[in-house]
């Protein structure tokens, strides 16, 4: 009768599991274990961040509206934190995975991240947010799929292709930190990797020989979709593949009108998705490129990548010069073309941007204008900084968020300025006080002498403008208002300037940085602050109950930190417990 009793509660906690999560949209669950391997990229030994052994790790593969649930290990000797670029993390900045929104996973600890990928189809990556620490590794891609309900505006491809691509230096991030640290510039990067692996030996001089290379399978009058990221430190890549035409149809989980291109420019930070059709001969295999982008080039030949597109048909291997790169590397108003020309498919049935129930954003008013300006790093208190309006952001010891939830006095502050001030460089915690349901207009004013990446976490935002020079308030005149494409991450020519507009719909506390990982680790970010004065729950998530704790709420942090990626149903856990119990004193109870 015990055994009767024993099995029947079984059957019971099946059911009630089953019921109790999959009531909600699917899951997918991911153990992802970080830590030191010993690889050869560019012909040297290094130490790498590898996921789960993997360099570069593993695909993260959804649903749009799926749940995610990904349990990350640090195995490495310093703290970590993973943010998922792109992913928007509604009402759930607690997930974001940066320093000022979350306390960092301490080494040999563990923490499981949960969210939904809501309303987004596309390409994206994650990476390791602290310490330098993507210029080791770490990173990896993020495909969400459309549900079948929402068609993509093209044809289903027959397969896929992630090329992650990047700059790399041999030396390890722990060094290229202490080369920041001293004041110095990273100088040139060693090469560029293509997945983690360097050049095919096209050049016997510039390549050494026995270098590992990427190869990507073809066959012959297909069409594969070529999810392509810029997973790098500082410098843009052109991406070019040899006889094949590149059509460009995503941005970052945004569909673009589709337009051919030879070759394209992808900066720090950003990612695309172009479809091509494998209509060559095949006489040879070919050339993928990514090679140093607004650099002298014959002093950067080194800095490129090649990979091998081989067709099941090809009958000898890639020969030759490679495919060469666009002649305008000193005309950048003719390059600048290339990003004014990407366009919002406004035709498209999903992963469309819907800012305050209007797709027609070009007729909302604008609440706020915010003009941030970058120049080239200075000398604050003896040490390099980089800034934003003459500040350069140091993280606070407490997490923004949960510094407000319980009352934390003085752990930042609220006085980020709307424009540049005539005032000393400082360091300091200036955060943008921003206004809920605002729709604001956001100028990067780039006086710097690089190329910059922009990006801000939470969102996607309409680029409008893009220009040479000053802004203005003239420059209005000449925005896109009607089918500027969306995306998390734009370019921001040196000397130059990109409008963007933001519908501040998603509260919580969103970081806003420059991707470039040198001029991101000198301080040249802050966060935006987004709160509902009216919160009753319903507009942002409540912290989860496995949140870490630091600085002046290290007391209230549990003394293991471990969380399993297996515990999904964290809305249903409590209701789920105090029935479990309720079922085993039954049994003990009639036994």
């Amino acid at each position: 009768m015990a055994l009767l009793r024993v099995s029947l509660f079984l059957l019971i906690l099946i059911a009630l599991l089953s019921s109790l999560c999959f009531a909600e949209d699917p899951y997918v669950v991911y153990d992802f274990k970080l830590s030191y391997i010993t690889v050869s990229p560019l012909g040297v030994p290094q130490q790498v961040i590898a996921v789960n052994g993997a360099f570069p790790g593993p695909v993260v593969n959804a649903t749009t509206n799926y749940n995610v649930a990904i349990n990350v290990h640090n195995q490495l000797d310093e703290n970590l934190l993973m943010t998922w670029s792109g992913i928007q993390m509604r009402r759930n900045s607690w997930q974001d995975g940066v320093l000022g929104t979350n306390c960092p996973i301490h080494p040999k600890r563990n923490f499981t991240y949960q969210f939904q990928v809501k309303d987004q189809i596309g390409s994206f990556f994650y990476f390791p947010s602290l310490n330098f620490q993507r210029a080791s590794g770490g990173f990896g891609p993020i495909i969400i799929n459309n549900r079948n309900i929402i068609a993509i505006p093209f044809g289903q491809p027959d397969g896929d292709a992630v090329v992650m691509i990047g700059d790399w230096y041999t030396r390890n991030h722990t060094a290229l930190r202490t080369t920041l640290d001293s004041g110095e510039d990273l100088g040139m990067p060693d090469g560029v990797l293509i997945n983690g692996r360097g050049p095919y030996r096209y050049n016997t001089t510039l390549v050494a020989d026995g270098i590992e290379y990427e190869t990507i399978n073809v066959d012959p009058g297909k069409t594969y979709r070529f999810r392509v990221h810029n997973v790098g430190i500082s410098t843009s890549l052109n991406f070019r593949i040899q006889g094949h035409n590149l059509l460009l149809v995503e941005t970052e989980g945004y569909y673009t009108t589709q337009q051919n291109f030879s070759s394209f420019d992808i900066h720090v930070g950003q990612s695309y998705s172009f479809l091509v059709t494998m209509d060559q001969n095949a006489t040879t295999d070919y050339y993928i490129v990514a090679s140093a982008r607004f650099v002298n080039e014959s002093v950067w030949e080194r800095v490129t990548g090649v990979a091998i597109l081989h067709y099941s048909n090809s009958k000898g291997p890639a020969t030759g010069p490679l495919p060469v790169p666009p002649s305008d590397i000193y005309n950048q108003w003719s390059a600048m073309n290339q990003p004014r020309a990407i366009r919002q498919n406004t035709t498209a049935s999903g992963a469309r941007p819907n800012p305050q129930g209007s797709f027609h954003y070009g007729s909302i008013n604008v609440t706020d204008t915010y003009v941030l300006q970058s120049f080239p790093p200075v000398t604050i208190d003896g040490k390099l900084r980089a800034t934003l309006n003459g500040i350069s952001f140091v993280n606070p010891d407490t997490p923004i968020r949960l510094a407000d939830l319980h009352n934390v006095k003085g752990a930042y502050k609220l006085d980020f300025p709307n424009k540049p001030l005539n005032r000393t460089p400082r360091v300091d915690r200036s955060v943008i006080n921003a206004t809920y349901k605002g729709f604001v207009e956001v100028i990067l004013q780039n006086n710097d002498t690089r190329m910059q990446s922009f990006h801000m976490d939470g969102y996607a935002f309409f680029v409008v403008g893009m220009d040479f020079g000053m802004w203005t308030e003239n420059s209005r005149n000449n925005y896109n208002k009607w089918d500027a494409i969306s995306r998390c991450t734009t370019e921001v020519y040196p000397g130059g300037w990109t409008a963007i507009l933001i519908s501040l719909d998603n509260v919580g506390v969103w970081n806003l940085r420059v991707e470039n990982l040198d001029r991101w680790y000198l301080g040249q970010e802050t966060y935006m602050r987004i709160t509902n004065p009216e919160e009753n729950g319903d507009t942002e998530m409540t912290p989860p109950a496995n949140v870490l704790y630091c600085g002046a709420l290290q007391s209230l942090q549990k003394e293991s930190q471990s969380s399993s990626a297996k515990t999904l149903c964290s809305g249903n856990s409590k209701l789920f417990l105090i029935l479990v119990v309720t079922i085993l004193a039954s049994i003990f109870t009639f036994s």
